[in-house]
Order: structure tokens, then sequence, then C-alpha cells
């Protein structure tokens, strides 16, 4: 049996209780659960069910929505990729955050609820799910690391580059066998030394410097990543065919 979605080892017990009893919709715990998803950017520990809880308050209380919580919640959600937390979490904030930021240039506009900096930093977040989704992980670290609106984001998630690294280590190490140095170099945004250390201390692969321009890493044998040839047998016994024979062999009427 797979775990369950509500399931989460580290969450404390008056959490616990508030979501499994009437609290869960009262105004009142709004603030107890932004500071549970303090302490969740702090010791790195995670539960969407609760995250989940919050914005569900915050979309029957709008006065009540705070724009850290919300970018935490979203970014600690990309941290468990490829999981569905990040668009779960998206699906519950309004519209107006959706919504693109407005291109008008004229000063004196009226600014649109899309200027707001929570919808710029749902925009940007959601740039960086897009291209997780995609495999394109050379592109995440380049475009996390070309904006300092992205260093805002992430400052608050303790380890987040770590995190993010071992879940594309973890994607990559269901899919592949062998990967070449400079690209798993690229995907994982690190080089040299550092490179090093995470394939083989972290992640518990080998380096074969002999072969390829710049090198192989070799990841070892895993039921994801085995090959294994699928035999397809079916048993039909002569009896279920019976019928068919039968009507071969009768005459038309």
């Amino acid at each position: 049996m797979g775990i369950a979605f509500d399931y989460a080892p580290e969450r404390p017990e008056h959490i616990d209780a508030i979501l499994n009893g009437l609290d869960r919709y009262n105004p009142e715990t709004t603030t107890v659960f932004q500071d549970y998803v303090t302490q969740q950017c702090e010791d790195r520990s995670y539960d969407c069910y609760a995250n989940l809880a919050l914005l569900k308050l915050y979309q029957f209380n709008p006065h009540l929505l705070r724009d850290e919580p919300v970018t935490n919640i979203l970014t600690k959600s990309l941290t468990v990729f490829p999981s569905p937390d990040f668009s779960l979490c998206l699906h519950l904030l309004p519209s107006y955050i959706l919504s693109p930021p407005s291109s008008s240039n004229n000063p004196s506009s009226n600014p649109t609820p899309g200027d707001a900096p929570l919808s710029e930093a749902v925009q940007k977040l959601t740039i960086l799910n897009n291209l997780l989704s995609g495999a394109k992980y050379r592109e995440f670290w380049q475009t996390l690391d070309k904006d300092d609106l992205y260093a805002d984001l992430i400052a608050d998630v303790g380890g987040f580059e770590e995190l993010m690294r071992v879940r594309i280590a973890v994607t990559v190490g269901q899919s592949c066998r062998e990967v070449e140095r400079g690209v798993l170099e690229g995907w994982l945004g690190l080089t040299g030394p550092q490179f090093e250390h995470f394939v083989r201390e972290v992640c518990g692969w080998g380096v074969d410097d002999t072969r390829g321009t710049k090198g192989m890493v070799v990841i070892p044998i895993n039921k994801e990543n085995e090959a294994k040839g699928t035999v397809v047998k079916e048993e039909v016994k002569f009896e279920q065919f019976a019928r068919v024979i039968r009507r071969a062999y009768e005459q038309p009427a």
C-alpha cells in the first residue's frame, strides 16, 4: 500500500488535532498554521495536508491572506517534485493572484490585482515548476540564478538547493543507468569537488573518468532503472471457445 496523502510523520499533535476536527475551518487557527509553515521551512519537514488547509482558510477568509506563507508553501512544494503538490496549492489561490502582472508602461495607470508582488512571485515559482515538470533541470538552475527575486523567495526555505538536488538525483536514478558527467553537472548545478562529493557521498554513485570527454557517472541498478523483458502469457481454456466453434458448424436458418 502507498503512503496516505494526509500522512506526515513530523506533524505535531496539536496540528493533527486541528486537521482532524472542525477547528480546521476556524479562522482563528490561521496563525497556528502560519507558524507551522515557518517551522517546516526551518527544520526541512513537509506537510502538504496542513499547508492545503491553510490555503483553504485563506480562500474562505481573503482578508487573512499573507504573502509570505503563500510563497513559502509554494516553494516548499517544489522540493517534493514530481508530486503534484505545487499544482494542488496553486489551484487554491484566488484568480487575481494567478493572473500575470500587467505589462502597462503607463505610470499613471491604476494598478491591477495582477500587479501585486504576490502575483509576480507566484508567476516566478510557476516558471520553476514548469521547468521541473519538463525535466529541464539545467534551465531550472540558470533561471534560479539569474533573478534576485528567486533568491528572496527561497531564502526562508532552509536547504532549498540541496533538497532540489536530491529530488533531481532521485528522478535521474529512476530513469538512467549512466549519465555523461557534463550533462549531470548541468542538471545538478554543481561542478568540481562539490559535484564529486554530492555524487559519491550523497547519492552513492560512481564516476568513471576514463569514458567520454568528461567521464561518465555510473548509477547502480535499482528496481526502477533495471531493464527487464516483459513476457505476456495468456491462458485461454478450450472450453471458452466451445460456443464459438459450435456456432461455426451450425446451419444457417
